[in-house]
């Protein structure tokens, strides 16, 4: 369980979505890992992951996420659906959503020409669309680059590739203030035990976020407590009001474990 802050209350957080593009991540025939290394990346500039949604490649199901997600957070990233074939039309859906038009970029199709060469078949130049008003993210891997336009930017799939265009976008987002991140581990207690003394002071620190992450092994069980705020002061003082509510509450083996969980 955890307790916090929504997303979007005016408290001068700095927001982001990310919308994850593909039947192959629906099907589990792809297993994602992009929307981890994303929220390792914003939550280094102090850019609070509120949401992720995963879409089918289906056009009016890509448009009516985007609009959803734009409209709400201050950044969306999307991740999927920018290549060669039929399937990838994050591009069309984004043109859609902004309501705008495709043009082919000057500068991919210059690109592509030099890496291979000749004419270019009507797949790779698919590769080569924008939404007119849109500008190019860089591709420091391989193939052609992103793109953005107003507050999204839109990513390749492979992560590898996604990560290497993700350094470009991060110079062009408005930082926050980063989070503080503590762990109290409780062990040999389960969450029924704890979730009294939990709540209390979830309650009394409104403004942070304080989750229960249940472990079980070999060893033993329990749970890590993780408390995220971005008052350091704040911060520390919790972790100390949270130690001693479970010792009232009778639970004993408490311990504050770095990093945290």
């Amino acid at each position: 369980m955890a307790s916090g802050p929504e997303a979007g209350e005016g408290d001068g957080r700095v927001t982001a979505a990310v919308l994850i593009i593909g039947d192959e991540i629906l099907s589990g025939r792809t297993q994602d890992t992009n929307l981890r290394d994303i929220a390792r990346y914003l939550g280094v500039l102090g850019i609070d992951l509120a949401e992720a949604r995963t879409v089918p490649d289906v056009l009016e199901e890509i448009v009516a996420a985007l609009n959803a997600l734009r409209s709400r957070y201050d950044y969306v990233i999307t991740t999927g659906g920018i290549g060669p074939t039929h399937d990838d039309i994050t591009a069309d859906a984004v043109a859609a959503a902004f309501g705008v038009e495709l043009e082919e970029h000057p500068e991919i199709l210059a690109m592509m020409e030099r890496r291979w060469g000749g004419e270019l078949n009507a797949a790779r130049r698919r590769m080569a669309r924008v939404p007119v008003g849109g500008d190019l993210v860089k591709n420091p891997v391989q193939g052609p680059p992103g793109f953005t336009i107003g507050n999204v930017f839109v990513l390749a799939g492979v992560p590898q590739i996604m990560r290497g265009m993700l350094e470009d976008v991060g110079p062009r987002l408005r930082g926050g203030r980063v989070t503080v991140s503590r762990t109290v581990r409780v062990e040999g207690s389960g969450e029924g035990q704890i979730a009294a003394p939990l709540e209390a002071v979830a309650r009394a620190h409104p403004q942070m976020s304080l989750g229960s992450y249940p472990f079980f092994g070999p060893d033993g069980y329990g749970s890590n407590l993780v408390l995220r705020g971005r008052d350091p002061a704040e911060v520390e003082a919790v972790v100390g009001e949270l130690t001693a509510a479970l010792r009232q509450a009778g639970v004993e083996n408490v311990r504050e474990v770095e990093p945290a969980a």
